[in-house]
């Protein structure tokens, strides 16, 4: 489980494709101390597990459904990448909960720069639009953002300087593609609603606490 507040943005050193799977070797600021073997390790929000650790990069093991399903697979030597370490009961949840699972991936749409901000338009699957409400939490490449806008197959996103400074996004250029993970709670509201006996009913809100027995 992860939070979305970057600590790191990473070098690409290595990919390596086999097969279906990958290898992939990222330098980072966070090495050696804070990470062990083992431990999980979100690179633009995709959680995957270090399987080797030297004193500036850590390797880890990409599955054929992280390739499929995420931008890992388009990833090459030098690109820039966001690197969060797992959260700990000590770590301040500053973002939101980020699971490290990848929904879908998305495309910028376009960047509008005004003075020190910029206001990104992401594509997003029209599937996963029903897990997305204005003001909610989204989190793309792995950054905890506030859903400023959203139409039928976009969000819209204000991206302050200090997320600008301290993750991946000033690379970015339109046309760029994105990994895209919709808040968790979402997911699980979207699911009770599609039960088929879930409705919103006065003896529903009564018999779950909402009323208070007069």
């Amino acid at each position: 489980m992860f939070t979305g507040i970057i600590e790191d943005v990473g070098t690409v050193k290595h990919i390596e494709k086999k097969g279906a799977f990958a290898k992939i070797t990222v330098e980072s600021g966070l090495l050696p101390s804070n990470v062990k073997t083992g431990d999980s390790i979100a690179i633009d929000g995709a959680c995957l597990t270090a399987t080797a650790i030297s004193a500036s990069t850590f390797t880890a093991d990409v599955s054929s459904e992280t390739l499929n399903v995420t931008t890992l697979g388009s990833l090459a030597p030098g690109n820039k990448v966001n690197v969060e370490l797992a959260l700990t009961l000590s770590k301040p949840l500053g973002g939101h909960m980020v699971t490290g699972h990848i929904d879908a991936t998305g495309a910028i749409k376009s960047i509008v720069r005004s003075a020190e901000n910029l206001e990104l338009t992401v594509s997003v699957p029209s599937g996963l639009m029903p897990q997305i409400v204005k003001k909610g939490s989204i989190a793309i490449d792995g950054i905890s953002l506030t859903v400023a806008d959203l139409g039928a197959d976009f969000v819209k996103i204000a991206v302050i300087p200090h997320t600008l400074k301290n993750t991946n996004l000033l690379s970015k250029k339109e046309g760029s593609k994105v990994n895209i993970e919709t808040d968790i709670l979402g997911k699980y509201i979207e699911k009770f609603f599609a039960k088929k006996d879930s409705r919103i009913t006065e003896e529903f809100l009564s018999e779950h606490g909402f009323f208070g027995k007069g």
